[in-house]
């Protein structure tokens, strides 16, 4: 039976969420994992279909970016998706994987799509297949 991760990938910032994917798709075929990529119209709506994808893959990698502004959505918007996600994976067992940007400015976020810095997109990938490893072997 394939070990199949699904990534759950938001469509705001796309070019910035589209270097994110890519490199969690590389990392996870290196690492002995089919991926599926789901797109999704923003980062709310992480939390809601990874319920869902949980039912059927042995994780989820989270990838959006949220870019700071001046008022405080971006922080409300980060805290909110981070405890559902949180709470999903307490309740379903499974790992999700944060690989969500908030940048302050348009150019930490291509840095940290690996546009100059390491792709948090990759880490991302890297850090799931870490924790099934760990869950693996104290089953």
């Amino acid at each position: 039976m394939a070990k199949t991760v699904a990534i759950i990938a938001a469509q705001w910032n796309e070019l910035v969420v589209n270097a994110l994917v890519e490199g969690a798709v590389d990392t996870l075929q290196s690492s002995g994992y089919e991926s599926v990529v789901i797109r999704v119209p923003g980062t709310w709506e992480i939390p809601l279909v990874a319920q869902k994808a949980l039912s059927s893959h042995v994780g989820v990698v989270a990838l959006g970016c949220i870019l700071q502004g001046a008022t405080t959505h971006a922080a409300l918007l980060a805290g909110d998706v981070s405890s559902a996600l949180m709470k999903l994976q307490l309740e379903s067992g499974k790992p999700i994987s944060w690989g969500i940007l908030t940048p302050e400015t348009q150019e930490q976020a291509f840095e940290r799509a690996g546009m100059k810095l390491g792709n948090k997109g990759r880490e991302a990938a890297g850090a799931l297949v870490d924790s099934l490893r760990v869950l693996d072997s104290l089953s």
